[in-house]
């Protein structure tokens, strides 16, 4: 049964990926695959036109770039196919990462159904949670890729400190930590959580404790040489993004409520062996989780898959492998009803795939609508042209490849990133004078403006297109 349903969910996430519905931060993906693709050496920022370094620029990302470049496929096409290799690599990695906790054959399939339902009863989407609905908008991210790593990485990890592994292996698990990291920040800690966690259950030895290290080291060099950015200066990232993450703090009940049955559990497992993976995992993740609540570190929480993750698995794994027959057919009861209590809170995810009115009423209230993009601006704006626009268009224009005055996503390394914002809040005011938004244009090439406020109306500005919404391509004189 675990199986059928598994694979069925599977389908579903397999037709959303050929829909590739737009939400989020699927803009930022798509500039920085345009970026790499027509300068895979000196890309420049991926959003505004600036040579700044940029967090975005990942192995994933230089080899999806390196595709489009090769392939000439247009970047959307590229990005499913990205979405394709990180579905897989997710699926596979679940699978060898609980093949290493039981052997049961139903684990993997039941280990995948805990992770993409069991959350709460309100969907909640944010890169690097593995919600049904979250993965279905994220799917393309690099977080869906590296959590996948991260599954094949404490898989591999477990054999490791299990068995006799040689130096070479050790050193090829600090080199894939380190493009762990590169290649999703959030989602590096995540897996670094877990590996800490894998390590400590296991209780290795000096020798293994010496290689571990050395396979340590070797990762940060790799994360020190890393061309593209510096990654450790991203530790003083934390102030521009503290207000952005606070809401993963809010709502725990209804977004995560579900988890519970997991964090249950745990306790019987804590009670066999008091080092087991899972049970260090969640609490090493609930530590950080914590700490970023009681410090206002509220990025921290983009930890909490460490806390979830293994509370998920661990009730998958009690539903199977639990010693006596009814305390696991109490687990299984209790997992298949939260399992459809979870997927009945995520069912709007068939919106993606299915006509919206072919959908049940209530089903169709749980649908959250994707963004329509801009495509309808391309036969006019060229690649490399400098777009005045604000809000939701900022963070899709660059999808095209134009740049925009003021970044769509908090950037660390744009030093005049502040500056740049305040520009573009002064040119769309109603009662900027003509000549400061003249001044603005000049000083940053603005070539054209999109505005849907109406604003801009009656200017000297020139409107050449209309696009859904009641917005409007103006041509800057």
């Amino acid at each position: 049964m675990a199986p059928v349903a598994a694979g069925l969910v599977l389908a579903l996430l397999a037709l959303v990926v050929v829909r590739l519905p737009w939400v989020g931060d699927l803009g930022m993906h798509a500039a920085t695959v345009q970026r790499l693709r027509h300068s895979p050496l000196d890309p420049g920022n991926p959003l505004v036109d600036a040579d700044t370094p940029s967090p975005y620029y990942s192995p994933w990302m230089l080899l999806l770039g390196t595709v489009a470049r090769v392939t000439g496929l247009p970047v959307f096409a590229v990005l499913r196919l990205a979405a394709a290799a990180g579905l897989a690599l997710l699926v596979t990695g679940v699978w060898r990462y609980v093949r290493t906790l039981s052997a049961h054959r139903a684990a993997p399939a039941l280990a995948l159904l805990s992770l993409l339902l069991l959350w709460g009863t309100t969907p909640f989407l944010w890169s690097g949670f593995l919600g049904l609905n979250s993965l279905a908008l994220t799917v393309s991210y690099p977080s869906t890729f590296t959590l996948g790593l991260a599954f094949h990485f404490w898989a591999w990890l477990t054999r490791a400190v299990r068995g006799a592994a040689g130096w070479a292996v050790w050193l090829g698990l600090g080199v894939l930590w380190a493009v762990i990291l590169l290649c999703h920040q959030f989602a590096g800690v995540v897996a670094t959580v877990g590996a800490l966690a894998t390590v400590v259950a296991a209780r290795p030895g000096r020798a293994v404790r010496i290689r571990w290290a050395a396979g340590a080291a070797a990762g940060a060099v790799v994360l020190w040489a890393w061309p593209y950015y510096d990654f450790f200066a991203l530790s003083g990232a934390g102030d521009g993004l503290e207000p952005v993450h606070r809401v993963l703090y809010g709502h725990p009940g209804a977004r995560y409520g579900l988890v519970l049955l997991g964090v249950a559990a745990l306790v019987p497992r804590w009670r066999r062996d008091h080092r087991d993976p899972l049970v260090v995992f969640c609490a090493l993740g609930a530590l950080v989780v914590a700490a970023g609540w009681l410090s206002g570190h509220y990025s921290w929480g983009r930890a909490l898959p460490a806390a979830i993750v293994p509370a998920q698995l661990a009730v998958a794994l009690e539903a199977v492998g639990a010693g006596r027959r009814w305390p696991r057919a109490g687990w299984a009861v209790l997992l298949a009803g939260a399992l459809a209590l979870g997927g009945w809170a995520q069912s709007g995810t068939l919106g993606y795939v299915v006509p919206r009115g072919a959908l049940p009423q209530a089903v169709e209230d749980r649908y959250r609508p994707p963004w329509t993009g801009y495509r309808w601006i391309t036969p006019w704006v060229r690649y490399g042209d400098v777009v005045m626009a604000e809000g939701r268009p900022a963070r899709q224009i660059p999808a095209y490849g134009p740049y925009t005055v003021a970044p769509g996503y908090p950037d660390f390394f744009l030093p005049d990133e502040a500056r740049r914002t305040a520009a573009t809040g002064t040119y769309f005011a109603e009662r900027t004078p003509e000549s400061v938004r003249r001044g603005i244009e000049r000083e940053y090439g603005v070539r054209w403006v999109v505005d849907g406020t109406g604003a801009l109306d009656g200017t000297r500005l020139r409107a050449v297109a209309r696009g859904p919404g009641g917005q409007v391509l103006y041509a800057v004189p």
